[in-house]
């Protein structure tokens, strides 16, 4: 296939009209895509990142092959590519001089597109995580359930808010975004946030959700600070998201988890999430040959 295969545009109305039906039509493996370009519709083109985003399509015979965009100074997201494909992507986007901080894809596609990177530009690929994807099956709350009760965050959570979500930023080796205010107001607007309280009134945990596109909803983030893990709050905010999305009506319940770390995993399965599909996400260097460039 030609480079030129691919159509870009920094515009994602023109995007989704193009892509739109193909995000839709498997929307627990386009999770990422759908969110994204639904904040991006309704709150407007920063509402990721600083710089202007970019969206790509790829069409053959009428019909949309694949996928992919980017926020900067976030990492390049991929629908699933078979190798010839990520190789003319990433010649396209290089030729163009696109500078990529990574890619996050499913694992294969990921590995692929990186590789494919690294020999056009001569950055250096470190691979940053490897993830799994869980959609939610019959519920199960976690037992024995943590002393202490649920409610929604509020306005008088906003600054605990702020907090807890730069720790699970900083956590997970992310970028937050320009203005984290917005990203908390927003969210506490459309009570998309559950907190878990401990006896005493004090929130120890929490977990959100995305908003419903295509009938999926993700759970994101889930953060408990370092000092109250282990004491299973974490898992009973997110038994409560996740019911609050099922009775918002989401036919899909999802969530991604870092597959390094054993014990999250374990817990999400406990309350009755089961695997999907595995992801990767790899950050890229400047090395010496695009120094010279």
């Amino acid at each position: 296939m030609r480079p030129d295969d691919w159509y870009l545009t920094d515009d994602v109305h023109g995007f989704l009209a193009r892509a739109e039906g193909f995000l839709h039509a498997r929307p627990a493996l386009h999770t990422i895509p759908l969110t994204v370009t639904e904040a991006l519709r309704t709150r407007g083109a920063h509402a990721y990142g600083a710089g202007v985003p970019v969206f790509g399509v790829l069409e053959r015979a009428g019909e949309v092959r694949a996928a992919f965009f980017q926020t900067p100074p976030r990492r390049l997201n991929l629908t699933p590519l078979n190798p010839a494909e990520a190789d003319a992507l990433a010649v396209r986007l290089a030729g163009l001089g696109h500078a990529l901080p990574g890619v996050g894809a499913d694992r294969d596609t990921a590995a692929a597109f990186a590789e494919s990177w690294r020999r056009h530009t001569g950055v250096t690929t470190t691979l940053h995580e490897r993830q799994r994807l869980y959609r939610l099956g019959a519920l199960t709350p976690p037992e024995p359930r943590p002393e202490g009760r649920s409610r929604i965050a509020g306005e008088q959570d906003r600054d605990q808010l702020l907090g807890w979500y730069a720790g699970f930023v900083a956590d997970i080796g992310g970028s937050a975004p320009e203005d984290a205010g917005s990203w908390v107001d927003t969210r506490i607007a459309h009570g998309r946030v559950t907190l878990w309280e401990d006896p005493d009134g004090v929130p120890v945990s929490m977990a959100g959700l995305t908003p419903m596109v295509a009938g999926q909803i993700r759970v994101a983030p889930v953060y408990t600070p370092a000092h109250l893990r282990g004491r299973g709050y974490a898992g009973a905010a997110t038994a409560e998201v996740s019911r609050a999305a099922l009775a918002a009506g989401a036919s899909d319940v999802l969530l991604f988890t870092d597959l390094a770390n054993p014990t999250s995993n374990g817990l999400y399965q406990r309350i009755g999430y089961r695997p999907v599909a595995d992801f990767a996400v790899y950050d890229f260097r400047a090395g010496p040959m695009t120094s010279r460039r």
